[in-house]
């Protein structure tokens, strides 16, 4: 496996979260359990294979830090996504923004430039074109904002 797969599972992990009541420690109890990862892995492709540390080092704390930080996350996203109140985005824009905003404010080896072309790619994956625009659209003016270095 790698970052990106690593990514994309935290991604799945932070779009559940929009849907349930249950912490993000009780979430990834539930979802990194090896049996669970094994039993869904001839459903969903991503998610053959055994984690490295690394990649559950990954997971957990993105996943917990976007948790920890959501209010503020959603804040940024509101205020940039002119036009568009939070309850207007889909779940999974919505967790792709707050994913991808975390790794640039919170994850130092992730540079601003990737964090947003990976939110754009994983848009076109589970969104559409327009929604990996919208993304990038955001998502830049956001790190223009907060003094990202041009990539």
């Amino acid at each position: 496996m790698s970052r990106k797969k690593a990514r994309e599972i935290a991604l799945h992990l932070i779009f559940e979260m929009s849907f349930q009541e249950r912490t993000a420690e009780e979430l990834l109890a539930a979802q990194l359990d090896e049996e669970i990862m094994h039993s869904i892995a001839g459903d969903i492709a991503l998610y053959a294979g055994k984690l490295t540390e690394s990649e559950s080092a990954y997971i957990i704390s993105t996943v917990k830090g976007v948790a920890a930080h959501r209010e503020e996350l959603d804040t940024t996203i509101a205020e940039y996504a002119r036009g568009w109140s939070m309850k207007r985005l889909s779940k999974m824009t919505t967790a792709l923004l707050r994913l991808a905003l975390y790794e640039m404010r919170y994850v130092e080896d992730v540079p601003v430039g990737a964090a947003i072309n990976e939110a754009v790619e994983l848009a076109k994956t589970y969104e559409s074109e327009e929604a990996g625009a919208f993304i990038n659209g955001i998502l830049g003016t956001i790190g223009r904002a907060e003094g990202a270095p041009e990539q």
